[in-house]
């Protein structure tokens, strides 16, 4: 009788620990991430007003959530989704260029033998534009759609896009803008930061 109360506890007590074990891992595991909160999009203008007929830019400066990466513009693979800042121009307004910082090669735990060039901590994105004669006074919304895909160590989110925008004011030819953010856009295209 004994051996039987005895095994009893001793069974009860392993079916405890493993139930209070399960409810601390759950409690340590993250939640779920979707990969649009992944990435935290913000934009920046180069000059307040925009005359018509001028060149200005756009900067779109990501932050990339502590513990995760995304794929260069130029991944070293071509299977790897690159990320790809798309403008749609609006009438008036060319996009002249494009630019993207470079990345940093990185190994990780599933390539520990081939590095991957990734953005992490905080990357931006700059495009360069042209209000043209014809391009409409007052504000201006120009959107655009960011595609990436956001990894971390041990897994990829699914690819995705993202709506992005910036909005500016443009003015009659020959009026004199203010230049914004000069740490944004007096440098050069600066590499991505950890």
């Amino acid at each position: 009788m004994n051996a039987t109360r005895g095994l009893r506890a001793a069974v009860a007590v392993c079916a405890l620990t493993v139930l209070a074990g399960a409810a601390v891992t759950a409690q340590e595991a993250p939640a779920a991430q979707s990969a649009k909160d992944v990435v935290k999009a913000k934009t920046f203008v180069s000059h307040d007003p925009v005359a018509r007929g001028s060149e200005f830019q756009v900067a779109v400066q990501l932050q990339i959530a502590n513990g995760f990466h995304m794929n260069s513009h130029k991944p070293l693979d071509s299977y790897l989704i690159p990320t790809v800042l798309t403008p749609q121009a609006p009438a008036g307004i060319t996009v002249a260029d494009t630019i993207y910082p470079n990345g940093h090669n990185e190994k990780f735990p599933f390539s520990p033998d081939k590095p991957l060039n990734v953005y992490s901590g905080s990357v931006t994105l700059k495009l360069k534009l042209l209000a043209d004669a014809t391009t409409p006074t007052g504000a201006v919304t120009i959107p655009m759609t960011l595609r990436y895909q956001a990894c971390n160590t041990s897994a990829c989110l699914p690819p995705v896009k993202i709506p992005v925008s910036a909005q500016i004011t443009v003015a009659a030819a020959g009026t004199k803008g203010k230049a914004l953010h000069p740490e944004i856009f007096s440098a050069a295209a600066p590499a991505a930061q950890k």
